[in-house]
């Protein structure tokens, strides 16, 4: 599928889930049928039946800059097992972590870490964990990181419905007052067991919907992160670094690398980012784009981000208008950073 004919079909499924339309079929039902046979086949094959580890990493981070006069920067992670931090067996290991050391280091300030995401959801949970997000209006997150997707093409979500949910997740956030960065849907066509064609189909589907999600994030204040071409080609070059025992989580390696795509983000969004990094950079194919076409660029490749952008006004002639940012990544610590206190 070409990168236009990619925006196409992201602008349809975000325009259903907005006005409550139908579903519109990433793939056919038949074959996304044997898509979800086969990865659940690859997961019975390499998850052993074991138990869902995911280490509790909640607590607070970077406490050598406390300050008397700045509280903690509140963060959230919301999504799935990947969210979690599946796969790996300490807690610095989550991508959780992983981020509020990372945001600590640059804000300068402890970070306090919060995780709701649960291993196995899909985006119509996003409603519970948004309600705990927000159950304490006093303590409203300050930026709130979401990564989901995956479930939703295996387990045959309508798109429609799943770009719906994030939405709505994201508004109701936003409307909260905290920033959002979505971890849109990684690329199923990595996981080892899965062979051609479906690995072929399942790396369609996922880009589609990343696509379809980078739309309908950005379009309630929200900003976007591509996982599915960052975990593409690195993950096939270094299966056995990338993957953790089970080869279809990521490992402490691999949760890395997606921290180190999600952070440079995460500051930007809290405006602790160096301002000369916020002007585009055409060196690096940077700039303003109709936010489908946008949405779709990010889909295919690393790292790439999307938020809302107006340069010549609100709707260009295809539509709301974005920027796309290829940001160069922050080495984020792999080591354990130890929470010292923990969530009340």
């Amino acid at each position: 599928m070409t990168r236009m004919s990619r925006a196409r079909v992201a602008r349809r499924i975000a325009a259903g889930a907005a006005y409550g339309g139908g579903g519109v079929g990433l793939v056919s039902a038949a074959a996304v049928g044997l898509l979800l046979a086969e990865v659940q086949l690859a997961k019975r094959q390499v998850g052993n039946g074991t138990t869902p580890h995911v280490p509790h990493a909640e607590g607070r981070y970077g406490h050598t800059y406390t300050t008397p006069h700045e509280p903690p920067l509140r963060l959230t992670v919301l999504g799935d097992s990947t969210a979690a931090g599946q796969g790996v067996h300490r807690a610095g290991q989550t991508p959780g972590a992983l981020l509020a050391s990372g945001l600590a280091a640059v804000a300068e300030r402890p970070v306090e870490l919060r995780n709701v995401a649960l291993p196995g959801a899909q985006s119509d949970d996003l409603d519970r964990q948004v309600a705990l997000t927000l159950a304490d209006p006093a303590r409203v997150p300050d930026i709130c990181v979401i990564m989901i997707g995956a479930n939703d093409v295996t387990h045959r979500m309508p798109p429609t419905r799943s770009v719906r949910h994030l939405s709505a997740a994201v508004r109701r956030l936003r409307t909260a007052g905290a920033e959002v960065v979505v971890g849109t849907c990684p690329d199923l066509g990595t996981i080892e067991p899965v062979q051609q064609p479906l690995r072929w189909l399942a790396r369609r589907a996922s880009r589609q919907l990343a696509a379809a999600q980078t739309i309908g994030a950005v379009e309630q204040g929200g900003r976007t992160v591509s996982l599915g071409d960052l975990l593409g080609p690195e993950f096939a070059a270094n299966p056995r670094e990338l993957f953790g025992p089970d080869n279809y989580h990521p490992s402490a390696e691999g949760y890395a690398t997606a921290a180190m795509a999600v952070l440079p983000t995460v500051c930007a969004a809290l405006g602790l980012w160096p301002a000369e990094e916020e002007r585009p950079d055409v060196s690096r194919r940077e700039g303003f784009l109709p936010v489908a076409r946008a949405a779709a660029e990010a889909a295919s490749e690393a790292g790439t981000e999307v938020t809302a952008a107006m340069p010549t006004g609100p709707r260009g002639p295809k539509g709301p208008w974005a920027l796309l940012k290829r940001r160069r990544r922050r080495r984020v610590p792999v080591s354990e950073p130890a929470p010292v206190t923990q969530s009340p």
